[in-house]
């Protein structure tokens, strides 16, 4: 039980991560929608970089690509609690249940890994060049989250048994 309950904790913590950034991307909205903004139009990477073609100067695109993140990461949010209540609801079962219950929160914390990956570390990072802006370079926050999550998950995946403490 020890073993099962320190998997729900975690996952319960990443969920209520989730569950506050999503409340403050949707109640102090324009905050992160300027990062978002400032990443797109590239406006703070080294002069002169050649890859200026990039940038997407369009506010349209701009709250499309952050209307996603915070879609993505309200998706995440759910199925992250939606994974924990099944955890819990078998927490005391045979361990093949439990095993077989972690189906929903690994597609959550996969959810979660690839949009740190692909959105922030991949599409911010390396084609937007992100990492060139003192600003607005968050990849140092995206791969602590990688990071935390990537770990959170490999702990999550080990197998359970019914002789565990």
């Amino acid at each position: 039980m020890i073993t099962r309950t320190a998997k729900v904790l975690l996952l319960a913590g990443i969920a209520l991560f989730y569950t506050l950034v999503v409340f403050n991307n949707l109640t102090d909205f324009y905050s992160n929608y300027h990062f978002v903004q400032h990443v797109l139009m590239m406006d703070s990477t080294f002069p002169g970089n050649h890859g200026m073609w990039r940038a997407m100067p369009s506010p349209a695109f701009h709250m499309v690509f952050y209307i996603s993140i915070i879609a993505w990461e309200a998706g995440t949010m759910i199925l992250l609690w939606w994974g924990t209540a099944r955890l819990v609801r078998v927490l005391s079962g045979p361990a093949a249940v439990f095993n077989l219950a972690k189906r929903v929160p690994v597609m959550a914390l996969t959810l979660s890994m690839l949009m740190w990956l692909v959105a922030f570390l991949t599409i911010g990072a390396e084609w937007f060049l992100m990492w060139q802006s003192h600003t607005w370079n968050g990849q140092e926050p995206a791969f602590r989250m990688f990071a935390v999550v990537g770990l959170v998950l490999l702990i999550l995946v080990q197998p359970d048994s019914d002789l565990q403490p």
